[in-house]
């Protein structure tokens, strides 16, 4: 550490006393959370369980959020004198900087109208896009094609490997507010570690689609139902390296795309029906702290292995604890509905689909391309 501006004189064996912490400490993050989370605390706030940089308070019919992202807080609630309360004790303890309405918060642009808010990524989709030089690349409809699979060693080696694990990184952050992206760029994190030509062909046409809409994203109407909704579906054994399945799901509060998942499952099945079933058990357990709730499968066998309470030949060798999907339905934690394939949401999570069934199914997850003329 350099002396500070002004300090002319110097005596061994001293040392500065810092008043502040000082960016760059490895303790100064931790110090300065433990501070500010305390003091919310201390005004009546409670720190979630399951996002520690939240904070909600509720008091009678006024309830207010509050998320912290390093020294950047985010302020929400229905009663304006409490938000404005909460920012006078901050500014008292801290000397905040009121930024007003939020707009631009770590890539995620907002937007206002009186039919609902919308979350979209398009300085960040525009740079990932100028970075790599595909700002006049031609679009295509879809992120990926149908066929064939990706899979480990199905062509020569990548050159520059750093390249891929920084731009799939950075293809990541943008699922916030793309689930369109989320199949294609799980497939992708899989090979991270020896990438290949091929893989980054694949790479480049998801950055073909993002041309063609870098705009798109979330919109959360503001006329909605408070219903949970939620859509499973799967795809048995695709993958080719390993035959293990994907399990895919996304979650609505009314009209509302809350949650989703696109993850390859830790074992591999032995029928489209258990593949179909272990995937409830992932979307059971996303919703089980919110009941009831709507639960849609577009498999037959698995909500009747769900339903059924007999073991048979067809389930015999699941693990037990896959059956806590039917003891949720016992409970009546949620209903367990069918669809049409056709109108499954949650397929664009499992695979690769045709641009027709792509386009039609975006609407569903609430998707939207916010500056398009429609």
């Amino acid at each position: 550490m350099k002396l500070p501006l002004g300090v002319i004189s110097f005596v061994p064996n001293q040392v500065c006393k810092l008043k502040k912490s000082l960016y760059g400490l490895k303790q100064a993050s931790r110090q300065w959370f433990a501070k500010l989370s305390s003091f919310l605390v201390t005004l009546g706030y409670i720190q979630s369980h399951h996002d520690h940089s939240l904070f909600t308070k509720k008091h009678g019919s006024v309830f207010t959020a509050l998320l912290i992202y390093v020294d950047d807080l985010i302020l929400a609630g229905n009663n304006l004198d409490e938000i404005s309360s909460v920012k006078r004790h901050l500014d008292t303890q801290f000397k905040i900087k009121d930024l007003g309405v939020l707009k631009y918060f770590l890539g995620l642009e907002v937007a206002y109208s009186k039919t609902g808010i919308s979350l979209c990524q398009r300085k960040y989709a525009l740079d990932i896009l100028s970075d790599t030089d595909f700002l006049f690349s031609k679009p295509v409809p879809t992120p990926m094609v149908k066929h064939p699979h990706l899979h480990q060693q199905d062509s020569a080696a990548f050159h520059d490997p750093e390249f891929y694990r920084q731009l799939v990184g950075r293809l990541l952050y943008l699922t916030n507010t793309r689930p369109d992206l989320s199949f294609v760029v799980q497939q992708l994190s899989q090979f991270m570690a020896a990438p290949t030509v091929n893989h980054h062909k694949a790479i480049t046409r998801i950055l073909r689609y993002i041309k063609g809409s870098p705009r798109q994203g979330l919109f959360y109407p503001t006329s909605s139902s408070l219903q949970i909704k939620g859509y499973s579906d799967s795809d048995w054994a695709s993958c080719p390296d390993t035959r293990k399945s994907i399990s895919g799901f996304c979650m609505f509060l009314g009209d509302s795309l809350v949650s989703w998942k696109a993850k390859k499952q830790n074992t591999v099945c032995r029928s489209s029906s258990e593949a179909e079933y272990r995937a409830l058990v992932i979307a059971s357990c996303e919703i089980q702290y919110i009941k009831p709730a709507l639960l849609v499968c577009d498999n037959d066998s698995a909500r009747s292995i769900a339903a059924n309470a007999v073991f048979h030949e067809r389930t015999k060798h699941i693990e037990i604890d896959c059956h806590i999907v039917r003891e949720r339905l016992q409970n009546q934690l949620f209903h367990l509905l069918p669809i049409s394939t056709f109108d499954q949401a949650a397929d664009l999570l499992t695979k690769a689909l045709e641009p027709s069934l792509f386009s039609s199914l975006l609407p569903k997850l609430g998707v939207l391309n916010h500056y398009s003329p429609a």
